[in-house]
C-alpha cells in the first residue's frame, strides 16, 4: 500500500498573500500625484534606490497600512485548496509593533490555517517545511526547506535556475507534482504517447541541440518557438527564440497572449499557446526546451505534458557556458544557477544523462516511442 506523505508548506504575505509593494505605490501615487504615475516595475531591486519609488517606503511603519492592506484576488481560494493538499505555515516578516495586525488578518482572512501555524520573524530560514513559497530571493537563497519556490515579481527577475512562478495555478501544480515525487514508482518506467515533450536542463546541458537532432529524424514533431527578450545574437541556438524588447514581452504576457513565462539570466522567456495550439491541430507532437518553471507552467495549462531532464557532468556544462557568445555577466548567472537545476531533475518524468549525443538521441527516441 502507498503511503501518502504529507507535504507542509510556508507561505510568505506580503507580496503573496496580501498587496505590500504595489499598495504602497497607489498609496504613493495618490499622496504625491505622481506624473507620470508610478509602476510597479520601477520597483526592480529592494532596498532605496534614490528614486521616487523609495516614497513608498514610509508606509512600512504605518499601522493603518497592515489593517486595511488588500488581499489578492484568488488568494482567499488559494489558501483552501493548498490545505487540502499540504500542511499550511505562515512565516512572515513584519515589525514587532504591527505583529498583532498581521496575525489578526491572517486568522480573519485565512481561517484554514491554525493559530500556532503562524511565524513571524526575518529569519525564514529557521522554519523547516518541505516547501517554501515567497517572493524575496534572499529568502529563497537562504532556505532549508528541500522545494523553494520563488514568486516572480519585479524585484527578483534576476534569479535564475531556482523554482519559479508566476501565479497560484502554477504553484498547486508543482507542488502536485513535488508530492508524486514521494509517491513509490515502479523500477520499470513504461514510456507513454504525449502531446507536449519538453527538454529541461541547466545551460550548457545540449538540451537545444537535442531537439534539434530529434527533429531532423523524424516528421512527428514540431518544435515550439519561443520569445525572449535576450539578443537574439547572443543566444545559442536562437532558431528557437524569436527576439523581442522588455516592453514588448511585458505587454505579452500581461494581455495573456504569453500563457507561460520565466526569467533565466536576467533576459524573459515565454511561450504563446495560440503557437502550441497550432502545432497539436496539425495533428503533431510539440517539442520545446524550457526551464523547469516553464516545463511545470506547461504542465499548468495541458494534460499531455512529457518532461525531460538532459543531465551533464558539471565540468561539461561550465565548460559549454564558458565557451557561449555572451556578456561575463550572462555566463556569471548561469554558472551560479547549475547547483540549483541539478535538484529540478527529480521533478521531471525521465532523465538521460549521456556523453555522447548519440547516446542521448537513442534513449530519447525510446523514451517517447518515435
Amino acid at each position: 500500500m502507498t503511503r501518502k506523505y504529507r507535504l507542509s508548506t510556508a507561505l510568505d504575505v506580503d507580496d503573496l498573500l496580501m498587496e505590500c509593494t504595489s499598495y504602497a505605490i497607489r498609496l504613493a501615487n495618490e499622496k504625491h500625484h505622481f506624473d507620470p504615475p508610478m509602476t510597479i516595475y520601477e520597483k526592480d531591486q529592494w532596498g532605496k534606490m534614490g528614486t521616487r519609488a523609495d516614497s513608498i517606503y514610509p508606509y512600512f511603519n504605518d499601522a493603518e497600512f497592515y489593517r486595511t492592506q488588500p488581499v489578492y484576488k484568488g488568494a482567499k481560494e488559494f489558501v483552501r485548496r493548498l490545505s487540502q493538499m499540504t500542511e499550511v505555515y505562515i512565516s512572515t516578516a513584519i515589525p514587532p509593533q504591527f505583529m498583532g495586525i498581521r496575525a489578526q488578518r491572517i486568522l480573519e482572512e485565512f481561517p484554514e490555517i491554525p493559530q500556532d501555524h503562524i511565524y513571524m520573524g526575518a529569519r525564514k530560514d529557521k522554519i523547516h517545511t518541505d516547501i517554501l513559497f515567497d517572493d524575496a530571493m534572499h529568502n529563497i537563497l537562504n532556505s532549508s526547506a528541500k522545494y523553494p519556490i520563488l514568486m516572480r515579481r519585479p524585484w527578483n527577475r534576476e534569479a535564475t535556475g531556482m523554482l519559479a512562478v508566476n501565479n497560484y495555478d502554477e504553484f498547486l501544480k508543482l507542488v502536485e507534482v513535488i508530492a508524486e515525487s514521494y509517491s513509490v514508482h515502479s523500477d520499470v518506467t513504461v514510456p507513454t504517447r504525449s502531446d507536449i515533450v519538453v527538454l529541461v536542463g541547466p545551460s550548457g546541458s545540449g538540451k537545444s541541440k537535442l531537439a534539434t537532432r530529434l527533429l531532423g529524424q523524424t516528421d512527428r514533431f514540431r518544435k515550439l518557438v519561443s520569445y525572449t527578450t535576450n539578443d537574439p545574437t547572443a543566444v545559442e541556438e536562437n532558431q528557437w527564440y524569436n527576439y523581442v524588447s522588455v516592453e514588448e514581452f511585458r505587454k505579452m504576457c500581461e494581455s495573456g497572449e504569453m500563457f507561460q513565462s520565466t526569467m533565466y539570466a536576467g533576459h524573459g522567456y515565454g511561450s504563446r499557446r495560440t503557437d502550441v495550439d497550432a502545432i497539436l491541430a496539425e495533428g503533431k507532437r510539440v517539442l520545446t526546451t524550457m526551464d523547469i518553471c516553464g516545463a511545470m507552467s506547461l504542465k499548468t495549462h495541458y494534460r499531455k505534458v512529457t518532461t525531460v531532464y538532459i543531465k551533464r557532468d558539471k565540468r561539461a556544462l561550465m565548460a559549454n557556458i564558458l565557451r557561449k557568445n555572451s556578456s561575463i555577466e550572462d555566463k556569471v548567472n548561469r554558472l551560479s544557477a547549475i547547483d540549483y537545476e541539478e535538484k529540478n531533475a527529480e521533478l521531471c518524468d525521465y532523465v538521460v544523462s549521456f556523453d555522447s549525443y548519440e547516446d542521448a538521441i537513442e534513449q530519447l527516441r525510446r523514451i517517447l516511442s518515435v
